[in-house]
Formats: structure tokens, C-alpha cells, sequence
């Protein structure tokens, strides 16, 4: 009598959802993690509204291959070289809901019109990004990203060798301020009142020849060309600087991961573990929503981490041994 080959295990079929992935943000960690999900024929939808947090800047600095691009046409670039992966697809529309389902997740967004849509997918990446809350001081804002700027390694080449500012106070200021000293021998902090600086960050700043300037400041003070000039403080005294650094507090640009129950670090960072995963299986993180440097070709790398890990995930759920 001949022994039968047993039947092969096959594992139960997928619930249908409209795509594998739906990508919540469209910078430099989402259309990254496209790309990769693309090559790997995933079915993919990237929604993303309102502009990128880099608006401001003339251009992105230290980015491998493109070193000075500017910020709205490296995010054309690649939604761009997204074409010819056909199982893509890219949208204007602002994520409103995102909702677990047996099948993974249903995803409300609202369009370019207004008009809301419900999309069902097994995986949701995160990548909406923070926003800055800069000092209500004016003239802050109408210089973010030209004479106020947040990052030296974004910045600093372009300011080299001319006078500059920390604004902020205590150990951070301090850190920054010794950071800047790389850059130029003129560098100063202002703490817009008192500064909170222990003796030993004095001491620090002292053998750098930085200054410290406890005066509470009025403005920042602008050229006919629009770049910064002056700072202006409340006795009427002006300091000519070049650009004002600053690290201001942050929070994120979406609500999304809070309402999925996702774990916030104490700075409000969506906490990820080593392979992008949040605390909501299911839901993934990357670039700037997540801890760590902020920096678009580093959110570039860790959407492509995500998405490698997205597509492993997916494949185990979709394979037998």
C-alpha cells in the first residue's frame, strides 16, 4: 500500500483590504519607505497634506548625492521616481482616523476637496513629522529657517566664520552654544533673562570667549534684504549677528498616534523598538515623529528600515514554513 503525501499546509487566506501599506506623511521617511515597498510590489497608498517642516529653509544640507537641493524639489524628485512602481499610489489628503479592523486597519481621510475617503490596509506607517514652537518673539518666526536656524549641521557651512547666537538657556544653550564654537570664533548666547547657567557652563563658555547676554530681548530685527541683523533687547542695545540658533520644543505634527494608543518617550517622540515597530502592532514609525537626530537623510534611512521590515512582516503573515 502506498503512503500518501500529506496534503500541504496552506495558510489561511488574507482578509482583503484595499492596500499592504498606507504611509501617513509624504517627506523624506515617507516617500522613502514607498520606494522600497514599491520595489518589493506591495500595494501602497502615501497620504500627505500641508507643507514639510523644512519649508522655510533655502535648501538641505549634508543629503548624499543631493547637497543643496531645495526642500520642495527633493520632494518632487520622489514622488517623481515613485512612477514607474505602479503599485503606488500618492494623494493629497489629510488622515483624519485611523481604526483596527480584523483585517488590520480602516484609514478616514479627507482630500484635496474636503471630501472624505475610507481606505483598509494591514500595515500603517507613521511618518507625519513635528512641528517647532518657536519663542513668541518677534521676528522669530518671519526668520525660521533663513537668520533663525535650529540645526549647525544644516546650517552651519553657510554661516562659517561670521557672528553668532544661541538663544535658550541652561545646559542646552550651553551645549549648543560650545557646538556653534566649531563654526565661528564669534559666537555669543542671549537667555533673554536670566540664563539659569550654573559656574561651571560659565566657566565652559568663558574658555571659548563666548559671551553671555542676560538682557531680555524686544525683537530680531531684519535687513531691507530680509536676513537677520540685529538683535534687539529691551534697553534699546543692538547686536549685529548673522544667524541665531535655537533648539525649541516640539510636538507632534499629528495626533494619530496618541488616539492609536501608541507609547510617547518623555519628550513626546512616538517610541519605536529596533525594528520601527510602535507600541500598537500593526502601526510603524519613522523620521522625525520617532526619537533621535532629525536630519531628511536620516528619516530617508529609517523609512527604508521601516519598510524592509514592513515587507518581511508581511511576507511571514503570507507564507508557510
Amino acid at each position: 500500500m502506498s503512503r500518501q503525501t500529506p496534503p500541504r499546509h496552506r495558510p489561511a487566506a488574507q482578509p482583503p483590504t484595499d492596500y499592504d501599506v498606507i504611509i501617513v506623511g509624504a517627506g523624506s521617511a515617507g516617500l522613502s519607505a514607498a520606494l522600497l515597498l514599491g520595489r518589493c510590489l506591495r500595494r501602497v497608498l502615501v497620504c500627505g497634506s500641508g507643507a514639510p517642516r523644512n519649508v522655510t529653509s533655502p535648501a538641505v544640507h549634508a543629503f548624499f548625492s543631493r547637497d543643496g537641493v531645495k526642500p520642495a524639489d527633493l520632494l518632487e524628485l520622489g514622488q517623481e521616481q515613485l512612477t514607474p512602481y505602479t503599485t503606488v499610489q500618492v494623494r493629497t489628503a489629510r488622515v483624519t482616523a485611523i481604526r483596527p479592523t480584523a483585517a488590520g486597519f480602516a484609514v478616514v481621510a479627507a482630500g484635496e476637496t474636503g471630501r472624505s475617503f475610507t481606505a483598509t490596509t494591514r500595515k500603517v506607517l507613521l511618518a507625519t513629522g513635528v512641528e517647532d514652537e518657536l519663542p513668541p518673539l518677534p521676528g522669530m518666526r518671519e526668520l525660521w529657517g533663513r537668520g533663525v536656524l535650529h540645526c549647525p549641521y544644516c546650517h552651519g557651512w553657510e554661516v562659517r566664520d561670521t557672528p553668532l547666537a544661541v538663544y535658550g538657556r541652561g545646559r542646552q544653550a550651553t551645549g549648543l552654544a560650545l557646538l556653534i564654537s566649531r563654526w565661528s570664533k564669534d559666537v555669543v548666547v542671549c537667555t533673554d533673562g536670566p540664563g539659569s547657567l550654573t559656574v561651571n557652563a560659565r566657566r565652559r563658555l568663558r574658555q571659548q570667549k563666548i559671551r553671555v547676554y542676560e538682557e531680555p530681548v524686544s525683537h530680531l530685527e531684519a535687513g531691507r534684504d530680509g536676513q537677520l541683523r540685529h538683535i534687539v533687547f529691551r534697553n534699546g542695545e543692538k547686536l549685529a549677528r548673522h544667524a541665531v540658533f535655537l533648539q525649541p520644543p516640539q510636538h507632534q505634527r499629528s495626533a494619530l498616534a496618541q488616539e492609536l494608543g501608541c507609547r510617547l518617550n518623555s519628550k513626546g517622540a512616538v517610541w519605536v523598538d529596533k525594528h520601527a515597530q510602535t507600541s500598537q502592532p500593526g502601526v510603524y514609525a519613522a523620521g522625525d515623529t520617532t526619537p533621535g537626530a532629525q536630519k531628511a537623510l536620516i528619516a530617508a534611512a529609517e523609512g527604508m528600515q521601516a519598510a524592509i521590515v514592513i515587507n518581511e512582516t508581511l511576507t511571514r503573515e503570507e507564507c508557510t514554513r
